[in-house]
Parts: structure tokens; C-alpha cells; sequence
């Protein structure tokens, strides 16, 4: 057993006994009596329209909770107004995403699950491992006759049912989707330039990885702020695999989008290339090296938490920053993404794209759930039009607002809360999309996040010619796949993270490369990437 395994298995235990004496009353096994209706399955369901059902149900939904939403979803408004509309009661048993992953196991682990799980981040092997074991229903037939929001979906956009689609042939959930044209969204952010200093520094904005590094380097070595102290931050960001993921298009790297992020099509070969391991991924890191070596970037980039960047942000220091928003975060203007930059052989790509399928396990059902139709019902609504107005926006006269040209706009209680709090804790009364991996199809007319504003929507269509054209979903596989690649990767990806930081800082010496090439290939590189093959493979049939 690796050392690297050895410390995994002992956390996890370590965490599973505390979570084990920490459970709240959440975690009890809840008392069915008396919250279920007289009558079950589709005799239930209205078809169309509303009420869904035709007796008053109640569904128990376990759900994960960001630091940014409400910390009691029963009280939300949204579920307040959806129950009286649909005759479904919800009681939601909510958990912070800090413990999320240890207390979803153990409830399934020890039988006493819910009717649903929601905004619980389950991934493509969670799907099939508790759907080929009867916990995760199959939803193929049920989505045919009673999600007709959510079948349209799949028959525009083949590419969800493909990715939803688990090796044994069935859809066990339903996910969160991103409208592919928005743009904004699917980049999540830009590298931003303070536009200011640019001008001061009499340059244009940079378009090649030589001229950033000019750029980085002058705000260095000038008074820009003209407070008479060196206080000026090149770059700033919470790590650097957000840098690397946005320099890696540069070097020609990443040419399917953020969706899988260590592993590629070389252009050269059309075989699948492990990113890591690539020679241009070596010059990558040398590029980054110099920056780090130079003081261009975050002096405590590898231990900076996001409170302390956010705090340095409001001071106005940073040169450059990756952040989804420089106003919402730190209430700072002036900042414009840059354009995609071209590097050393050429390569001007924009790899920093995510899959529109962002969150493949965003709603499931379970084998306890009674009421499977009526169910899918209820989670259907919301990848319709009226639905995802809801659900964005909230309620209609209380949290938003409609123009008479038909646009949605909040409420100037929600914009400009009086009474201290800020626009997403105003907002969270109301919805409970913030910070979550909620199910739903996601469009620039009804989110209104960072992603949409002016600014982000202008540095997306910036970038939007350079973007990858064939951006892969998550690859499925097989449950005997699926063991061998999380043996593998327990290995091999904390290895890959530790040696390209110790590559940044200097620690390791580039001389080191192809020991740590040959490294991988000791970890199970090769058997790794088979299996990624079987994945594509399977992916690729699918689109026949």
C-alpha cells in the first residue's frame, strides 16, 4: 500500500468516527408515519399543469448547502411558493459541503437514505454504483412520460443523454446543464488586467505570454497605485492551477475544455495524451517557474486563503487576478479580461471551458421514494422556462421584477438592501441556487451571478473565436473501471500535484522531469490511461 493511500484510508476514518458522534437529529432514521398520502404511483399525478398531485405528499430530500445559501432551506421562499402550488411538501435535511461527501456515504451506508438527494454533488461512478445496486432508481421510462421539460432538453442537446447515460445503458439522475451559448458561464472567468495600470504603463492589453510576462513585470517594478511603497501584486489568485488551467492553451494543451482536465487529444497522434506527462506541459511549468521566481506572483500563492485574497483585493493591489468578479468579490472596477494569449509556437487556444454538463449527479431518487412519478415532476419543472425563472429569480413582486420588454430584474430590496446585508444573503430568502451544484438548465436570461454581468459577458465574447471546439462531458465507465481508475488516481494525482508545485517553486529541479515522467509510468500511468480509452470509446459510440 502507498503511503499516499495509507493517509487516505486514515482520514477517512478518522473523519467517519467523528462524523459518526457529531450527527444531529438530521441523521436519525425520520419517522414515516403520517407524511404519506393514501394513494402512490401515477395514480397520484396530474399529468399536466398544476397541482402536480391530487393528495397533499411530502418528500424528504437530503441536500448539500454552500457557506453563500440559506442555512435552513425550509424556510426558503421558493419551496414555500412550489409547495402551494403543487400539493408537495419538501423537508429538507441539509449538510454544509465541507462534510458533505462523509455524511451522503454514511446515510447510504447505513439504508436509512432519503426519497432524494440534491445539490450533492454525486458523480458518474456514485450513479452506477448505486444505480446497478437498486438504490439510485432508473429513470429512462419515467423521464419519457413525465419530465417532458427536461426530455426536450436531451433531444436539442444529444450531448447530456450521452453523458448521462451510464455503461450499463440507463439514467439514473438529473443533472445540471449549462446553455452551451452562454458563454460567460462556460468560461466561469477571465484572467483580469487592471485596465488603468495598463495606460499608465502606456501598453495595450497583452495578447502573447511574452507580453504578459512584460506586463506582470512592470506593475512589479512601478508606483502604480502612487502611495510610494512597493505594495503592487503582479498576479494574484487562490493557488496556481487556475493559472496553469488558463496559460495550458497556450502551449497548445487542454483541447477539450475544463471537463477533463489532465487528459487530451494530441493533435499529432489523435491518441488520447496525458496532460502532466506532455513535454509542453514541461515548458508550461517553466514559464510559471520564472513568474513565481521573479515575485510575479502571490508572494504566498501555494497557502493564501480566499478571505485574505479578497481583503488584499479591496485595497486595489493586484495587477491581475483569477476570480470569477473583481466588483462582487472586492468591489473593485476597472478590471478587463484579457484576450486569449498566444505562446511560444504559436498556439492561441482557450482551453479554461467547462462542459455545459457541469454536474451529471445534481438530483437522484431513491428505491425508498413512493411517489417516483410525482417526483419526477416536481424536479422536471425547473428545466422549463417558468421553472427556472423561479428558481433563479425567486417570486415574483417580492424578489424580481418584469419590465414591460420582458426582461427579469430584481427587486431594489434585493440590489440595494438597506439594512446591511449583502445581495446574496438578501437573495437567499428567496432561492437556493447560490454557491450550489443545483440541478436545472442554466441560461444568461435568468442567472444573474457574476457570470452575467457586463463585464464578464464582454471578456467572454472576447475569448468566444479561440475556444476549444469539441469540449468532452464526463466519460462513463464500467463499475470494474471505475474501481481500477480510483486505485489509480489515489496515486497518481496527488503525486502529479505535488511535483508541479515543488516545479513552481523551485524545490525540484527541471532536470527532475523524466524521473517523474518515469514516476507516473511506476504509478499505473499506462493501465490509467487504457481505461480512459475505454471511456472515450464508449463516449464516442455513443455520439454514432
Amino acid at each position: 500500500m502507498t503511503k499516499q493511500r495509507y493517509a487516505a484510508g486514515l482520514a477517512i476514518t478518522v473523519l467517519l468516527s467523528g462524523v459518526l458522534l457529531s450527527c444531529d437529529n438530521d441523521s436519525k432514521p425520520r419517522d414515516k408515519a403520517g407524511d404519506r398520502s393514501g394513494m402512490t404511483g401515477a395514480d397520484l399525478v396530474n399529468l399536466t399543469g398544476m397541482p402536480i398531485v391530487k393528495e397533499p405528499i411530502t418528500l424528504h430530500i437530503f441536500a448539500g448547502k454552500s457557506p453563500t445559501s440559506h442555512p435552513d432551506w425550509n424556510q426558503v421562499r421558493i419551496w414555500q411558493e412550489y409547495e402551494r402550488m403543487t400539493q408537495i411538501h419538501t423537508q429538507f435535511q441539509m449538510v454544509p459541503f465541507d462534510q458533505l461527501s462523509s455524511r451522503r456515504n454514511l446515510v447510504l451506508a447505513d439504508g436509512d437514505y432519503p426519497d432524494a438527494f440534491m445539490t450533492s454533488r454525486l458523480s458518474s461512478a456514485d450513479l452506477l454504483r448505486y444505480g446497478q445496486q437498486g438504490v439510485f432508481i432508473r429513470l429512462n421510462d419515467l423521464i419519457d412520460e413525465y419530465a417532458p421539460n427536461f426530455k426536450r432538453l436531451l433531444e436539442k442537446y444529444p450531448e447530456i443523454r450521452k453523458g448521462l447515460t451510464m455503461a450499463d445503458g440507463n439514467i439514473y439522475s438529473f443533472p445540471s446543464f449549462y446553455d452551451p451559448d452562454f458563454m460567460s458561464m462556460l468560461i466561469g472567468y477571465p484572467l483580469w488586467v487592471k485596465a488603468d495600470w495598463l495606460d499608465k504603463l502606456g501598453m495595450e492589453p497583452p495578447e502573447t505570454t511574452e507580453e504578459f510576462y512584460q506586463y506582470l513585470k512592470a506593475v512589479k517594478e512601478t508606483d502604480l497605485n502612487g502611495n510610494g511603497k512597493a505594495d503592487e501584486i503582479p498576479y494574484g489568485s487562490v493557488g496556481t492551477s487556475a493559472l496553469l488551467n488558463h496559460l495550458k492553451g497556450a502551449w497548445g494543451l487542454g483541447n477539450r475544455g475544463m471537463g477533463h482536465s489532465r487528459v487530451d487529444m494530441d493533435p499529432e497522434t489523435n491518441e488520447l495524451r496525458f496532460i502532466p506527462a506532455d513535454p509542453r506541459y514541461k515548458e508550461l511549468l517553466q514559464y510559471v517557474h520564472k513568474l513565481y521566481a521573479e515575485g510575479l506572483l502571490e508572494k504566498d500563492i501555494f497557502t493564501v486563503k480566499s478571505s485574505a485574497l479578497y481583503a488584499n483585493g479591496t485595497r486595489g493591489v493586484y495587477g491581475s487576478l483569477l476570480v470569477p468578479s473583481p466588483f462582487t468579490l472586492m468591489n473593485q472596477t476597472g478590471y478587463v479580461g484579457l484576450p486569449v494569449l498566444e505562446g511560444p509556437h504559436g498556439d492561441r487556444l482557450y482551453s479554461h471551458v467547462k462542459t455545459p454538463l457541469i454536474h451529471v449527479g445534481a438530483f437522484v431518487i431513491t428505491d425508498r421514494n413512493p411517489y417516483p412519478e410525482a417526483t419526477v415532476r416536481w424536479i422536471d419543472y425547473f428545466f422549463g422556462d417558468e421553472g427556472s425563472k423561479m428558481f433563479f429569480m425567486g417570486i415574483e413582486g417580492e424578489s424580481y421584477v418584469e419590465t414591460p420588454d420582458g426582461e427579469v430584474v430584481y427587486t431594489d430590496s434585493i440590489l440595494n438592501n438597506k439594512s446591511g446585508r449583502t445581495f446574496e444573503q438578501e437573495l437567499s430568502k428567496y432561492v437556493v441556487w447560490l454557491g450550489g451544484s443545483y440541478p436545472g438548465f442554466v441560461t444568461k436570461k435568468y442567472f444573474k451571478g457574476s457570470e452575467s454581468l457586463p463585464e464578464s459577458i464582454e471578456a467572454a465574447e472576447r475569448v468566444r473565436p479561440y475556444v476549444v471546439k469539441e469540449i468532452w462531458p464526463p466519460f462513463t465507465y464500467t463499475q470494474e473501471e471505475t474501481e481500477r481508475m480510483s486505485i489509480l488516481s489515489a496515486d497518481i494525482h496527488p503525486y502529479v500535484d505535488e511535483m508541479v508545485a515543488r516545479f513552481i517553486n523551485g524545490s525540484v529541479s527541471f532536470s527532475e522531469w523524466d524521473s517523474y515522467v518515469s514516476t507516473l509510468k511506476q504509478m499505473g500511468l499506462d493501465e490509467y490511461m487504457r481505461i480512459y480509452r475505454s471511456g472515450y470509446e464508449r463516449y464516442m459510440q455513443g455520439s454514432k
